[in-house]
């Protein structure tokens, strides 16, 4: 887990010194990066319709901190970091956060950003496990309403149905999904863009690395409205284990 530097306007009232006062260490813009669970831990409770809500990023990139996702969040954090309170965690490399760890932080924050590379059609094995693990809080104060957008990196082709399929999971624990808030950068639709003139002119519609900076401004938008009041349908929480398979 990292804690991104932040650009914090002072407090100008007694409340806003106050809840300074009140905010741990970590979470302070000229507070050094920490790396312990107790860290996530201390999350204060959430501020839904704070100018600068609170978002939780998580890295489910493979090659953790040092990889293109990680790369991608870096440019997100540029365009959000003026406006929110950032945290990052990593789901693998030796600072690999669970679910568990996880989980207060989760509660806590007002909007997420998950970031993945793509494997076999599919999400990483981290970010696979992470989302088992968080069963039991589907339909739960944890997700429900909080705004959700997710990145997803490729070498040539999947992203798109790995984009597709984990908003829907998202959206079925319990988030909300801005508008142009999920992307997939490519590493073919790059090399495109790179190319001559007619190919970089084919490439304009590709996704690229600037449209980070939509997906990060409707994010905001949607972590600073207030929260309302979502209904839920009935969820197993006891028995989502059970064999029911007979022989």
């Amino acid at each position: 887990m990292t804690n991104k530097p932040l650009n914090q306007t002072p407090a100008r009232t007694a409340l806003g010194r106050l809840a300074r006062l009140l905010t741990p260490p970590w979470w302070r813009s000229d507070a050094p990066a920490q790396r312990d669970s107790a860290s996530l831990s201390a999350l204060l409770p959430g501020n839904p319709g704070s100018p600068r809500p609170r978002i939780l990023i998580l890295n489910a990139s493979l090659a953790g901190p040092t990889g293109n996702s990680a790369r991608l969040l870096a440019l997100l954090e540029s365009h959000l970091s003026p406006h929110a309170d950032l945290v990052r965690a990593e789901l693998a490399g030796p600072d690999a956060f669970g679910f568990e760890r996880l989980e207060p932080a989760l509660r806590n924050a007002d909007a997420f950003v998950i970031a993945t590379g793509t494997h076999w059609d599919s999400w990483s094995s981290p970010l696979q496990k992470f989302l088992e693990d968080a069963t039991p809080a589907e339909a739960t104060p944890l997700w429900l309403g909080k705004p959700v957008a997710v990145l997803v990196t490729e070498h040539s082709t999947g992203g798109k149905g790995v984009l597709s399929r984990l908003q829907g999971v998202l959206v079925t624990l319990g988030c909300t999904l801005p508008p142009l808030s999920g992307l997939v950068l490519s590493q073919a639709a790059q090399l495109a863009r790179a190319g001559d003139e007619r190919a970089a002119a084919l490439a304009a519609d590709f996704w690229s690395p600037e449209d980070v900076r939509v997906a990060a401004h409707n994010l905001l938008l949607a972590a600073r409205q207030p929260r309302v009041a979502w209904k839920t349908w009935p969820v197993d929480r006891a028995d989502f284990h059970r064999v029911w398979l007979r022989p």
